[in-house]
Order: structure tokens, then C-alpha cells, then sequence
């Protein structure tokens, strides 16, 4: 399995909330780009970055720390997926033409599922599409408003479409450290043809092996990392095992 990092932003500083909620954000650096490199120096072999302004406000805000991120990334050859924001054309091609190996969308499959099945085909596995489920319904515009479409229904599409992956969260459990939804994710895992991600609770090396032991392709991990509970170098040893 393949663990990681993640590195959300908001007003220009690497951040962690807790279930998505604005005003539970905690700051971990000021400088984003420092903050890359050194988990690229410790041996992370991709990286997850989230605009989170881009996803409450609906359009991409943080190119200025994404750039840094990316400048960072290029220089140690680690990709990284980028997400937040991604609603329209133009700026799934910003996010590629910066630098970003893969585009994040998740409020634009629900909301513009024809213009993700077309940028699935036209940048063929460079799109990850994020299924944020709260109790089984997916999450959208920042997680802030509930849909209709149930989680697995989102991600058997997106499969159809062409995803790269899944990138799976349970919102409930996101920024917890609590643990992260082992049997859906497993579950989302075994009924599509494309990798699974999984994202939110991760807050221990157990809770890795379990992914792992699950099938799980790959986790990001977060607020766990920035608060020292593990290395970067723990965690990809965990994920082996």
C-alpha cells in the first residue's frame, strides 16, 4: 500500500480540520512549501494537496502555495495530486499545466458528471475522483451540502468514466484520528476496476496494517503525520507489512 501526505491550505498555510468544518482548523506551518519538502526528504512518495478555500468557495485559490508545493515536488521527481476548487475545464488544466500529476474533482462529478467523464477522457489517468461520503451519501461543495447519490453508486461511475482512482473519505471520521472506514473502503475496493484511496481517521500504524491487510490500494494520511504520532518513514514501513 502506498501511504500519502497530505497537505491541505488555507489562507496560504498548511492546515488540518476536523469532518471538514472551517472553524476547526488547526495551522502546522506557514510555509507549504518547506513543509513538501521536508516529507519528501523523509521519504513520502507522493503527495496529496487540498485547496480548501478552492472548496468552500467553489474556484481555485491557492496557486501561490500550490506552485511552491509543486517547485518542491518536481525538484525531489514526487508527483502530486491536487484538489479543491476543480469545477471547470480551465481550472483542472491549470492544476495540470502547474505541475500536478493528478486533478482532485468531487462537487463537479455530482454536479457536472458529463464534464468529468469527458476530462477522464481527455487527460486519461491523470483525474482522481473524490467520493466523500457522509453515511453513505456523498459530500459535496466543500462537504458542506449532502447529495442524493450514494457513495458507491458515484464511485461505480467514475470507473466507467475513465478515473485514474477513487479517492474515498468517511467525513465523520476526518481529522478524528479515530480510525478510518476499513470495511466500506474494502467494500468500494472490491467492486471497481480502478485503485481506491483511502482518506480520513487514520490516526496509527494499526490503522494502516488494517487498510493494508483489507486490500486498500493506498491511504493519505494527515493530521497523524503534522502532529508527530508517526514518521513518514513508520508509516511506509507500516504499509509493507
Amino acid at each position: 500500500m502506498i501511504v500519502i501526505p497530505a497537505i491541505d491550505l488555507m489562507g496560504g498555510k498548511a492546515v488540518r480540520l476536523v469532518r471538514g468544518e472551517p472553524g476547526s482548523a488547526t495551522v502546522f506551518s506557514e510555509q507549504p512549501g518547506q513543509l513538501a519538502s521536508d516529507m519528501f526528504a523523509a521519504g513520502a512518495e507522493r503527495l496529496h494537496v487540498v485547496d480548501l478555500d478552492g472548496a468552500f468557495s467553489g474556484a481555485p485559490v491557492a496557486a501561490a502555495a500550490i506552485a511552491e508545493i509543486l517547485e518542491a515536488a518536481a525538484a525531489a521527481g514526487v508527483p502530486v495530486q491536487v484538489g479543491g476548487g476543480l469545477r471547470d475545464r480551465q481550472a483542472v488544466e491549470a492544476a495540470l499545466a502547474a505541475g500536478a500529476r493528478w486533478a482532485v474533482l468531487g462537487t463537479a462529478a455530482v454536479r457536472q458528471p458529463e464534464l468529468v467523464h469527458e476530462l477522464c477522457e481527455a487527460f486519461p489517468g491523470r483525474v482522481i475522483v473524490a467520493v466523500d461520503a457522509r453515511d453513505g451519501m456523498v459530500a459535496i461543495e466543500g462537504w458542506t451540502q449532502a447529495s442524493s447519490v450514494r457513495a458507491e453508486d458515484l464511485g461505480l461511475q467514475a470507473a466507467e468514466w475513465g478515473a485514474a482512482a477513487l479517492l474515498y473519505t468517511d467525513v465523520a471520521r476526518d481529522g478524528t484520528g479515530d480510525g478510518p472506514a476499513v470495511e466500506s473502503t474494502a467494500r468500494l475496493a472490491r467492486s471497481v476496476p480502478v485503485p481506491v484511496i483511502a482518506s480520513g481517521g487514520i490516526g496509527s500504524l494499526d490503522h494502516l496494517r488494517a487498510l493494508a491487510a483489507a486490500g486498500v490500494a493506498m491511504a493519505v494520511v494527515g493530521r497523524a503525520l503534522l502532529e508527530r504520532r508517526f514518521t513518514v518513514a513508520d508509516a511506509v514501513e507500516a504499509a509493507r507489512c
